[in-house]
């Protein structure tokens, strides 16, 4: 992922709304989710959810496919997963042992000698 893909993916993630609709997906997991389901889920209209979805769509982070009737989108966990690349390729100069903290040590845990 590239400088605008990836400005493409944080823009559109960075609406509260497809937030939470990008995390349902990912929650979902391959099967996904109609956008009935996610609308119920997130008490959305209808409308609002298209919005969203198309937004999200656009940014490359979901896809769509038609089954019977019925579409169902799901996360593009490539894309995610490059999007999480690129915010961390070259992290503390590409030197890992420097920024990564000890997942063992638990949430919010900050690698030494970096401030809060």
């Amino acid at each position: 992922m590239e400088l605008n893909d990836a400005s493409a993916a944080l823009s559109a993630l960075g609406h509260m709304t497809r937030l939470s609709v990008f995390r349902q997906l990912v929650e979902a997991g391959p099967s996904g989710r109609t956008p009935g389901q996610i609308a119920e889920a997130l008490a959305l209209p209808g409308a609002t959810l298209s919005f969203h979805l198309k937004e999200l769509s656009a940014a490359g982070l979901i896809g769509a496919e038609a089954q019977g009737r019925s579409i169902c989108y799901r996360a593009d966990f490539a894309a995610m997963n490059g999007l999480i690349e690129f915010l961390t390729r070259n992290c503390c100069g590409a030197d890992a042992d420097r920024c990564v903290a000890d997942a063992a040590a638990g949430p919010g845990t900050r690698a030494p000698g970096l401030k809060a």
